[in-house]
């Protein structure tokens, strides 16, 4: 009697009293909380189909021996080229694009949704010759009510808050911010997502949000594992977004765009305050300049006095010599100038 029977009308795989004599398998069960090894195995199952259905590992199981150790090493091979292959070539943006929406259709399916992931990185939006927002979630099918999620698998892109923006400057990089900007503009959404992975994010980035992170006004964050397929982030942040993109309603007020244009005011209030307090330390500064100029210049008055009496007489009486010593007459001289530069 076969182990495994095919339900045909519940489209399922029956195993029927099944059992594995593998020291490699059975460590890596034995070292799992026992509930969570149902989910592993079924996990472990579809990732095992999955990679007998990878044309060049076929053809490989075909071609080698049963050994499990062969096996092994040209499969770890074939992970370090596919690997290595992501890290150094532009083709990571395309497949993360791919990877995200078949996530994202998956999980529809497992939840019941009726949302539909649809990539849109090679297509124009309303903005002329733009393509940012990778992938359109069209919420319950619906083409008029959309997430856009862009997809940075990019170390360049910094989180770009308004309040440290310079609008100044004259090269001008994207942001997590002005991406999550442009791609809800660009794909006319309710709601707009990034998505980056761990080993590809700028620090600036992780100091502010480690898995899912929101920005009023302007969406979501979240950052996945691609290379340990951990998506999970990118299903939290999507259902906090599906559900403002159901329910929000247009305030009379929009407090959070009212919120950012006064965060980028009180910026630009700020930057001069800053030059005003630098120009007052100036004058300070000047100032200070100027009672040790005119200090030094009555000193110079003084000691010239004195030498001239003293190339006159010879010689100096013994009250001139104090007054010398005691510089008589010159403190009383330069606390008029000095309360004159401070009234100025």
């Amino acid at each position: 009697m076969p182990t495994i029977r095919l339900n045909h009308q519940l489209k399922r795989v029956e195993i029927d009293k099944f059992e594995i004599e593998n020291e490699i398998v059975f460590n890596y069960f034995n070292n799992l909380p026992a509930n969570e090894r149902d989910e592993k195995l079924y996990r472990a199952l579809y990732i095992g189909v999955l990679a007998l259905m990878e044309d060049r590992i076929s053809a490989f199981l075909a071609k080698t021996s049963n050994e499990l150790g062969t096996e092994l090493e040209s499969l770890k091979m074939i992970f370090d080229m596919k690997k290595e292959l992501f890290y150094k070539t532009t083709v990571k943006g395309i497949m993360a694009e791919e990877d995200i929406a078949e996530f994202l259709n998956n999980y529809f399916q497992e939840k019941r949704l009726k949302d539909k992931a649809l990539l849109t990185g090679n297509i124009p939006g309303i903005i002329p010759r733009n393509k940012t927002g990778d992938i359109i979630c069209e919420v319950d099918g619906q083409s008029d009510l959309k997430i856009a999620i862009e997809c940075k698998f990019d170390k360049s892109i910094k989180l770009g808050n308004i309040k440290t923006k310079d609008l100044l400057t004259l090269r001008t990089y994207d942001t997590a911010w002005s991406q999550l900007l442009e791609a809800q503009a660009n794909r006319e959404a309710k709601v707009s997502m990034i998505v980056f992975d761990i080993s590809l994010v700028d620090n600036s980035i992780l100091k502010n949000f480690e898995n899912v992170g929101f920005i009023p006004g302007v969406g979501f964050i979240a950052i996945i594992d691609s290379q340990k397929g951990d998506y999970s982030n990118l299903a939290i942040a999507y259902m906090l977004a599906r559900d403002i993109a159901i329910n929000a309603k247009v305030p009379e007020l929009d407090k959070e765009l009212l919120s950012m244009i006064v965060n980028r005011i009180i910026k630009d209030i700020n930057e001069v305050l800053s030059i005003k307090a630098l120009v007052e330390q100036n004058i300070e500064t000047n100032k200070q300049i100027l009672k040790q100029l005119e200090k030094g210049l009555l000193l110079m008055e003084f000691n010239q006095e004195y030498l001239i009496r003293f190339l006159k007489e010879g010689t100096l009486s013994k009250k001139e010599m104090l007054d010398f010593y005691m510089g008589e007459g010159v403190k009383e001289k330069y606390q008029l100038i000095e309360k004159k530069i401070i009234s100025d």
